[in-house]
């Protein structure tokens, strides 16, 4: 979908640049004979015809904050379909049909709550990862990633949503303490992507000291071990 090096290195300005990336990366055809035919133009007049974008999820091995495809494709889709309607958001379902007999019904928005309630802030899934040491850090990190991504792509990431994982993580200090200690770079870069979303307007935060907190972070020598 080409989003991944456009959100990793910050290289946009507004929603979009995004929506304008996917549709290049997306605006190609296929079929029985063609193979990779630029059509652009053609792609553009269909995202104009989206109400909705529907992502259904057959099986509960992962979830949508745990890897980066979720985001690319259906957050990169939203954005490029807002675009091509001058503004317009489509609703966004995120479904679970792991139980094809019955199957949960669930908006993004909605998907995101469960996930950070029932995995991502869960104080057991914290405490395993935490087991694994730098690669437990890694996936901790990752959750916040992926968590601003959507919010770059869509408008279903609210403030709770990042203070949730901003009391998790850096306000819990055995959990803070453990990223520094078992992988430093991912803690640096998590302070890092907490400010980028309070400057690009992603995240309006509840506690009057994450500041400090970042600044903190962001200025401590990266002397960790790496594996």
């Amino acid at each position: 979908a080409g989003l991944q090096a456009l959100i990793d290195e910050g290289c946009w300005d507004t929603q979009n640049d995004i929506a304008e990336a996917y549709t290049a990366w997306s605006g190609w055809a296929y079929g029985k004979n063609p193979e990779g035919i630029a059509e652009h133009k053609l792609f553009e007049k269909r995202l104009t015809k989206i109400q909705a974008i529907v992502q259904n999820q057959d099986n509960r091995e992962h979830d949508l904050l745990d890897s980066d495809d979720y985001y690319q494709f259906e957050g990169g889709l939203a954005a490029a379909v807002k675009h091509a309607r001058n503004g317009v958001s489509p609703s966004i379902y995120h479904n679970d049909h792991s139980n094809p007999s019955n199957p949960k019904i669930r908006s993004l928005q909605e998907e995101i709550s469960r996930v950070i309630r029932g995995r991502a802030t869960n104080p057991k899934w914290i405490k395993g990862v935490m087991r694994h040491g730098y690669k437990g850090a890694f996936e901790i990190a990752a959750t916040l990633d992926y968590l601003f991504a959507f919010a770059a792509t869509t408008n279903a990431v609210k403030n709770y949503h990042f203070d949730q994982l901003f009391e998790a993580y850096f306000e819990d200090n055995d959990v803070r303490e453990f990223i520094g200690r078992a992988n430093p770079y991912a803690l640096k870069e998590m302070a890092a992507r907490f400010r980028e979303a309070v400057d690009r307007g992603l995240w309006q935060p509840r506690s009057n000291h994450y500041s400090s907190v970042l600044s903190e972070i962001l200025e401590i020598p990266t002397k960790g071990n790496m594996p």
